[in-house]
């Protein structure tokens, strides 16, 4: 079960931090697009939010003078080396971040300055002598990133020799890394049982603002649920409508629930397998779960687009070679006016198959919406890389309360279970 108002261990607390080795672990799972540059292709970063939110706790240990050995995953490779989920993209876009002016390109163990009191290297090794090596040189202020922790079959597991090894490499260890903080593997849960272990103010930040969606939410509390599959959001949805005042559905998720209620949706994305789950999710939020009044049909690629109006008696909102793929305007409309009177609101996964230009004014229309209510009185919570990608096309992403870095940790957390990255940190 959840903790109820967690303390963590916070690095803030660490007295002296000048000349301690820190092993920050940071989730830079982020996307990648390969472009040509001079007629060679090239690897970068297409969305680094990820990275900029490292950037206050790594800012600080180097200000302390702390040695930074920064640690993170990229992808599944799952235990093998995979060339194309190396870590040099981040490398790159980080010393970027950091203030690398020079545009240095980043090469394997050459060092490159940041500011007169950081040099920057990337190892494109976890734990061999070149890797142990490189950190026995480092000084105060210094950051060594090291390869990508997926590509070691051990990490994945856990092995305890393996990560007491990596915990060697440090004087203490700091865990930034919220995304991943549902997954118990050895950079996460393990390397904690081997050093003093606390949390980054990433980690901080994720908690106390999640945590206010759980413990005692103002009224009125509204949630926007949307995204493809209803099954890896039924626990979410069990424990939302225990705390929420309304639960308004869109996208693959509210088609579900139209064919369970027998409704025709032709092609529409759906999971058959959890059509008894719907229902059996009707009746217990009765009164809570709010569908959509209109919807947006056509094809795949945005032809035949039409309004439909959900009727009360069951039909058939659309042919078979058509599906739904956005919410109506007299849906933005009944949605926002529930938005409107929100003061707590909570916003995962789109509405519309928003891909596609035809089908995503409504999760754009409700992500303005959302923002302007979150940069007056309310409180608001948008998370998943979807349904982040919706808000930034609004140009209001930054007055939203909190743009949660994680997908499924932001589920687990708000589904009521406790995290395996998490227990280790707390008070």
């Amino acid at each position: 079960m959840i903790i109820k108002n967690m303390q963590l261990k916070s690095i803030r607390e660490v007295k002296s931090l000048k000349g301690k080795r820190v092993i920050l672990r940071a989730d830079f799972n982020t996307p990648l697009k390969e472009i040509r540059e001079r007629d060679k292709a090239k690897v970068i970063v297409t969305e680094s939010t990820k990275i900029k939110e490292t950037l206050p706790t790594l800012e600080f240990l180097i200000k302390k003078g702390a040695k930074v050995i920064l640690l993170s995953h990229l992808g599944r490779p799952e235990g093998r080396i995979v060339a194309g989920l190396r870590l040099n993209p981040v490398a790159q876009r980080l010393i970027e971040l950091l203030g690398n002016k020079e545009k240095t390109e980043i090469k394997p163990y050459k060092s490159i300055k940041i500011s007169p009191k950081t040099n920057f290297t990337y190892a494109t090794d976890l734990i061999n002598k070149k890797a142990e090596q490189l950190i026995g040189k480092m000084k105060d202020g210094d950051i060594v990133l090291l390869e990508n922790t997926r590509f070691y079959p051990k990490e994945l597991v856990g092995d305890s020799e393996f990560i007491a090894k990596l915990a060697s490499y440090g004087d203490l260890y700091v865990d930034n890394a919220f995304a991943s903080s549902h997954r118990s593997e050895g950079t996460i849960v393990e390397i904690t049982k081997h050093l003093p272990s606390y949390a980054g103010f990433l980690l901080e930040k994720e908690i106390n603002a999640l945590s206010k969606l759980i413990d005692n939410p103002k009224k009125s509390f509204v949630a926007l649920i949307g995204g493809i599959k209803i099954s890896t959001k039924i626990a979410l949805m069990e424990n939302l409508l225990t705390k929420v005042d309304h639960l308004c559905l869109g996208g693959g998720i509210a088609n579900t629930f139209f064919k369970a209620m027998g409704y025709g949706v032709g092609d529409s994305e759906i999971e058959d397998s959890e059509i008894d789950l719907a229902l059996k999710l009707l009746k217990i939020g009765a009164g809570k779960i709010i569908l959509p009044a209109d919807v947006i049909t056509g094809d795949k690629k945005g032809n035949k687009v039409r309004i439909v109006e959900i009727k009360n008696e069951p039909f058939a909102i659309c042919k078979k070679s058509e599906g739904i793929y956005d919410i109506g305007p007299e849906t933005i409309g009944k949605y926002a006016l529930l938005i409107k009177q929100a003061e707590t609101i909570i916003w995962n996964g789109p509405f519309g198959y928003f891909e596609v230009d035809q089908y995503k004014h409504g999760s754009i229309a409700l992500g303005r919406i959302i923002a302007a209510r979150s940069r007056g009185t309310a409180f608001g919570v948008v998370g998943g890389g979807e349904t982040i990608s919706c808000l930034e096309q609004t140009g209001m992403a930054e007055f939203v309360d909190h743009i949660s870095t994680g997908g499924g940790a932001m589920l687990t957390f708000l589904e009521g279970k406790g995290l395996p990255g998490i227990t280790p940190l707390l008070k």
